[in-house]
């Protein structure tokens, strides 16, 4: 049965500065500064240096105040799920009102602020970017499709196009590869995650792809997605977009992912598909995809130097 938002939350326990930061998903923050920031770099033109930091600013309270409706809608499964309990609306550190409001004022301010700092090009890829996160994903497609994830990717991907339309005012064709790159590096670097933390999300009622079509099918697909990947991560500099240094990275880290995803197609396992190694692949996978991607935009930003 699919979770509702009726779940009861522990009673208000009264909130510190650090619950309120928490709502904001920090650790996701830290990918999406760097992206956005990277897009920023990379673009053509000149911004002034306080602007660009306001720009990042801007990405990162965006960013963050999406998380928080995220948490506010999400607050009954992660009431539910181990990783997640302690989260600061289902510990009943913060009521669910105030996190709403929260995430909403961010928004605001975050919109708003970017479109007077820099463009509406950016600010209108901001506001979307954050209405993809909270609605599109959260409350349409996470609860009802095992696709959950592959469609929900575009939530992640947006802050490298802001940082470059913060700069240019438009949409270049850099960017949207950027943006593709994210979108599809996504299901494999969640995936991973989901496998060893499938138990949580069937219990929670999530369809994420393991709980509905099975660890089996979810390793093809890990993998599928690596291959997948990686000739797009090369096409910027097939394109003649990025130059050698871009190229030669997107090709060794790529072909470093793609090994690290086979080890999890490879897995032992029973006759069910579930992993005798307590999913130890899959978790090295999870981690050197967080890197991988951190190698390709670095990557990009150093070949503009070069």
């Amino acid at each position: 049965m699919m979770a509702t938002n009726d779940t009861a939350i522990t009673p208000h326990l009264g909130a510190e500065p650090g619950d309120w930061l928490a709502l904001l998903k920090p650790r996701v923050i830290s990918l999406v500064v760097f992206t956005g920031a990277i897009g920023l770099f990379i673009a053509p033109g000149h911004i002034n240096p306080v602007l660009a930091a306001v720009a990042i600013f801007c990405i990162a309270l965006g960013a963050g105040a999406a998380g928080a409706i995220n948490m506010w809608y999400d607050r009954d499964i992660d009431a539910m799920m181990r990783r997640t309990t302690d989260r600061p609306i289902p510990a009943g550190r913060i009521e669910a009102s105030g996190a709403l409001g929260y995430g909403i004022v961010l928004s605001v301010i975050s919109v708003l602020l970017l479109a007077m700092a820099t463009n509406l090009c950016a600010a209108a890829v901001l506001a979307f970017s954050i209405f993809y996160y909270a609605v599109i994903y959260t409350m349409w497609l996470k609860r009802r499709t095992p696709q959950n994830i592959v469609i929900g990717g575009g939530a992640g991907a947006f802050p490298a196009v802001i940082g470059w339309a913060a700069v240019t005012g438009h949409i270049g064709l850099l960017p949207m590869l950027l943006f593709a790159i994210v979108f599809f590096w996504t299901p494999p670097h969640f995936w991973s995650l989901a496998l060893y933390a499938a138990t949580d999300y069937e219990k929670a009622g999530i369809p994420m792809l393991p709980v509905v079509k099975g660890a089996k099918h979810t390793r093809l697909n890990v993998l599928v997605y690596s291959l997948l990947l990686l000739p797009l991560t090369v096409s910027p500099w097939a394109l003649g977009l990025t130059g050698w240094f871009y190229g030669v990275s997107a090709l060794i880290s790529g072909l470093a992912f793609v090994y690290f995803c086979w080890g999890v197609y490879a897995d032992k396992q029973d006759a069910e598909g579930k992993s005798l190694t307590k999913d130890k692949p899959a978790r090295a996978a999870f981690k050197f995809s967080i890197l991988y991607l951190f190698v390709l935009f670095l990557a990009c930003a150093i070949d503009k130097l070069v």
